[in-house]
């Protein structure tokens, strides 16, 4: 009998699906531990949160402290030339020093200054070794003797071409001598004529000698034959001559009757003799002209050379010497630079200033013409002065900007650089405004306002018991006991007296009381 045939893949489970369903099986856990244990405890959590906040000012320590409030009084106006604060500045130049510089480059030989000598406008400061410059100005004075020599003999050959233009007598010696050989050519011409006649007859009579001679050659001497035909011959020649030569002088006639007529037509235009002229003309303008270039040269050495020689441009005291002699100044030449040139630097002692350094809570009480008392230690009497303006340039490190002080009637014991004590005083009042309705001001006592680095503030408490911060700008500084406050608190405010250097800004306190030891006087 046979055995049944098991299928053992039946009996397999399919590992995919079965994952599947862990990890279905595992997020439903989870968001059921959610649900069962963390969102209960996260909503404990901040209930439990809420009540230690809600209960924080009890469970917490809070510090008890004493206050004062503000004082309020009325604003004093203080009386015209009332000290309002001192500031420490020094003196200067106003508006600046004058640096006296060489305006032509070279070596300095000899300074004939010194500091703080009292110079007049135009005097002679310092002098540089100047013998390249007396050597130019002689080059340029010997170049303009050469020139005004050129010319003066332009202006000669210019009154020549004048003249002939005026009178031109060569021309006419020209005309003249052609006109002379031209009459005698036709004088020639018209006696030509009668020497061919002669000629003619002449021949006639040699040529009957000749045939004489001839016929009676045996009865004389073959000399006087020969004679008598070379006679012949000569005649004939000089016939001949004559016949040829009236051609010839008429052709000389007709030329020399051409040279005239060219002679009249040049006497009449000039052309020759204006045009010279005028180059004469252009010359002398141009030898005027090199002249004056070289007057100009001459000049230029001569400033050079007075360069050379270094002048006060003010009257004033020498402050201080910047070349030593042997040292080179670069004048004005492109590529000096800014100071390369500066022999001494000088200043005007009846027009100084004080430049002082104002703190910034006190910059709000200095106006332009208030008036200043100077103090320093080279003076016993106090010099007066009025406020110029206020500049721009600040010091965060000292905290102070520079205002500048015009000094009234300097004394000579005063110099630039001197160190004094600027003492700005209230300014004049017009009696003739109508009085101002009484103001009131906050005052705090000195002993509550503290200082850092920047700024100055106080400590009260706030309407919800907690103490603040307060940035406070002062009025001025003064030594009494209550300063007056221009900005940072209200008449309602509150002052810490109790221990204000151990306080936090935002830290919780309880107000005890009024501290009646404090500003009560």
């Amino acid at each position: 009998m046979d055995k049944p045939t098991v299928d053992l893949k039946q009996l397999a489970i399919e590992r995919s699906i079965s994952e599947r369903v862990d990890n279905t099986a595992r997020r439903s856990n989870r968001h059921r531990w959610l649900i069962r244990y963390a969102l209960p405890i996260a909503i404990l959590f901040g209930f439990a949160t809420l009540v230690m906040v809600a209960a924080g000012d009890q469970w917490m320590s809070i510090r008890s402290v004493k206050v004062i409030p503000v004082i309020v009084k009325r604003a004093e106006h203080p009386k015209t030339g009332t000290a309002l604060f001192q500031a420490a500045g020094w003196i200067e130049p106003r508006p600046t020093t004058m640096s006296v510089a060489a305006m032509a480059p070279g070596i300095i030989e000899e300074l004939m200054v010194v500091s703080g000598q009292n110079v007049q406008r135009g005097e002679s400061v310092a002098k540089l070794i100047s013998i390249d410059a007396e050597l130019a100005v002689q080059q340029a004075e010997h170049t303009l003797e050469i020139r005004m020599g050129e010319c003066d003999r332009a202006r000669a050959e210019l009154t020549a071409a004048r003249l002939r233009v005026d009178n031109p007598v060569h021309l006419r010696i020209q005309l003249a001598d052609a006109q002379s050989n031209l009459a005698k050519s036709k004088t020639e011409l018209a006696k030509l004529p009668f020497l061919i006649s002669a000629a003619e007859a002449n021949v006639k009579y040699a040529k009957g000698i000749m045939e004489s001679k001839q016929f009676a050659q045996g009865a004389i001497s073959n000399n006087i034959v020969a004679k008598a035909e070379n006679d012949y011959e000569v005649s004939v020649t000089t016939l001949n001559e004559l016949v040829q030569r009236e051609p010839n002088l008429q052709r000389e006639v007709q030329a020399l009757e051409e040279v005239v007529s060219a002679l009249s037509q040049q006497m009449e235009l000039l052309i020759d003799e204006k045009r010279h002229l005028a180059e004469s003309e252009a010359k002398l303008h141009s030898a005027e002209a090199s002249c004056k270039e070289g007057e100009l040269s001459v000049q230029q050495a001569k400033l050079a050379l007075e360069r050379n020689t270094v002048k006060a441009p003010m009257s004033g005291r020498i402050l201080r010497i910047i070349a030593q002699p042997g040292s080179r100044v670069m004048g004005l030449e492109a590529t000096a630079g800014q100071s390369s040139s500066t022999v001494v630097e000088m200043y005007d002692p009846n027009s100084l200033q004080v430049r002082a350094d104002v703190r910034l809570e006190d910059i709000s009480l200095v106006t332009q013409g208030q008036h200043v008392e100077i103090e320093t230690a080279s003076t016993p009497h106090k010099i007066f002065g009025r406020v110029l303006h206020i500049t721009s340039s600040a010091s965060v490190q000292k905290n102070t900007i520079e205002v500048k002080i015009e000094v009234l009637d300097p004394p000579l014991s005063i110099s630039p650089e001197m160190l004094v004590t600027a003492t700005f005083l209230a300014p004049t009042t017009d009696a003739t405004l109508k009085p101002e309705p009484e103001e009131k001001m906050i005052f705090v006592p000195r002993e509550l306002i503290q200082f850092s680095d920047s700024d100055s503030f106080v400590w009260l408490v706030d309407d919800r018991s907690v103490a603040r911060r307060r940035k406070v700008k002062l009025v001025q500084k003064s030594s009494a006991e209550l300063v007056a406050i221009a900005s940072g608190l209200s008449v309602t405010d509150k002052l810490i007296t109790t221990d204000p250097d151990s306080l936090r800004d935002g830290m919780k306190v309880r107000v005890s009381g009024d501290d009646p030891s404090i500003g009560m006087n």
